[in-house]
């Protein structure tokens, strides 16, 4: 059962910078690189990227460092008006107009607070989590007490009845913000106050069973802070919802067609001793292997867009397939992996999961390929020890061009929206990195700041 509310969302002033946000907003704080960090410091001086990822320094201390200054931001920015609370508490219609594959999407979806429940008592998550992110944002919370990133969260509803009340209460009416992304996708915020509306979206989520799509460590990190400030015996401001019970997500309707899931690809680097002949004799053994050859280095982006294209094919006929690209260094030949029998996966894996779970590519591919012949085992996976993670599929050849510890980079199909809902329904947890919902929810739109007596 979904619980959800208004509240009084924090926003850019409109009189200070207008509904463009372009310049002030940032990725969430996971998939800000430092590189990215420092183009969103010299993008605005008062860019988000001061509260949701400050910048270190080696002097930092316990009581100077980046948590300290972001709460500093957070304040001092509220005193000056650069951030506002609105006065009534609203819904935030949420829409995102993104291309995938030359096609143009919208994914429609609205930002409200979630009442939290503890992990496996309602709400379903589908990734593992890893102490280090939710510790840095634990720390974040307790210093600003305001949650400042989203958590996207998935229900179905074919009859759409939230998506139509508010589809209705925008209807012919200009967003309230607007703003682009690092990747040119467009973001539009509309604030929705009408009380009737309102009702009718709880309502309508009331039944609704929700799934954490992004943001596992986000909403860990808000149920161990809604712990934590039970246990010290704080008391949420009376009659508010911007409490520590409470917490901001994004609901986004599982039927809706703009859900897209992009594959992340995995860059595998240092690894001791590779030996490419003994890796093609050995992944032979589990897997049906193609071997694509090219004639010189300029005819194999010919070559790998025709192998991309054969693995989303195998994808949508069930097939278990993975395009390996070597460095240049092990010769010209791309590799296309195919799973023999799914019954290896049953044999190999001895844990008590779902036979779903051992079907998933990613399971597949850690298990057998990336353990098993790679040595990249569990506790290298955490550490991210030999893999980088990908989206853009140049970007494989960009590391594999500028860092000769990279031996290749496997390419792969994305997981279904299907397999998320029924492994996160069974209790069962992804391997990292199972799934990237397109585009990300930019943070600094709307934020929540938490009152207490």
């Amino acid at each position: 059962m979904a619980k959800i509310h208004p509240f009084r969302g924090i926003t850019y002033s409109a009189e200070k910078f207008g509904n463009d946000l372009t310049e002030l907003v940032t990725q969430p704080y996971d998939k800000i690189t430092d590189k990215m960090r420092e183009q969103y410091y010299s993008r605005h001086p008062n860019n988000f990227i001061r509260i949701v990822l400050g910048r270190k320094f080696a002097s930092d201390d316990e009581y100077h460092n980046y948590y300290v200054r972001s709460a500093g931001y957070l304040n001092c920015w509220l005193e000056e008006n650069i951030l506002k609370s609105a006065e009534t508490p609203a819904i935030y219609v949420y829409h995102q107009e993104f291309e995938v594959n030359g096609e143009k999407i919208v994914r429609k979806g609205f930002v409200a607070l979630g009442e939290l429940e503890p992990p496996g008592k309602g709400v379903k998550a589908h990734e593992k989590t890893l102490a280090g992110p939710k510790a840095d944002r634990l720390n974040l919370t307790r210093h600003t007490r305001a949650q400042v990133g989203h958590i996207f969260m998935l229900y179905s509803d074919p009859q759409k009845q939230a998506d139509n009340a508010l589809g209705e209460a925008i209807a012919g009416k200009e967003p309230d913000f607007v703003a682009k992304d690092w990747f040119g996708n467009l973001h539009k915020i509309w604030t929705v106050t009408d009380n009737a509306t309102i009702r009718v979206v709880q309502q309508a989520m009331m039944d609704k069973t929700l799934f954490i799509a992004d943001g596992h460590h986000r909403y860990e990190t808000a149920v161990n802070y809604w712990q934590e400030c039970t246990n010290k015996g704080l008391k949420p401001e009376s009659n508010a919802t911007e409490t520590f019970k409470n917490r901001m997500m994004t609901f986004v309707n599982m039927d809706d067609p703009g859900l897209v899931i992009l594959p992340t690809h995995r860059v595998v680097h240092s690894i001791t001793n590779f030996d490419f002949d003994e890796f093609l004799r050995t992944v032979k053994e589990n897997f049906d292997v193609e071997e694509i050859e090219f004639q010189c280095p300029s005819c194999r982006k010919n070559q790998f867009e025709e192998t991309m294209e054969k693995l989303a094919k195998f994808g949508e006929q069930g097939k278990h397939s993975f395009a390996f690209v070597p460095s240049s260094r092990y010769g010209n030949k791309i590799l296309l992996l195919t799973l023999k029998d799914e019954s290896i996966m049953d044999r190999v894996i001895t844990e008590p999961v779902s036979a779903e779970w051992k079907r998933l590519d990613v399971s597949i591919l850690h298990k057998l390929i990336l353990e098993d012949i790679l040595g990249i085992d569990t506790q290298a996976l955490e550490e991210k020890r030999n893999l980088y993670y990908i989206r853009d599929r140049e970007e494989g050849f960009e590391y594999m061009n500028e860092d000769e510890k990279v031996i290749g980079v496997f390419y792969m199909n994305p997981t279904k929206i299907e397999q998320v809902k029924e492994i996160a329904g069974a209790g069962e947890r992804m391997p990292q990195k199972s799934t990237d919902f397109y585009p990300k929810l930019l943070t600094g739109m709307v934020i929540n700041k938490l009152r207490f007596e």
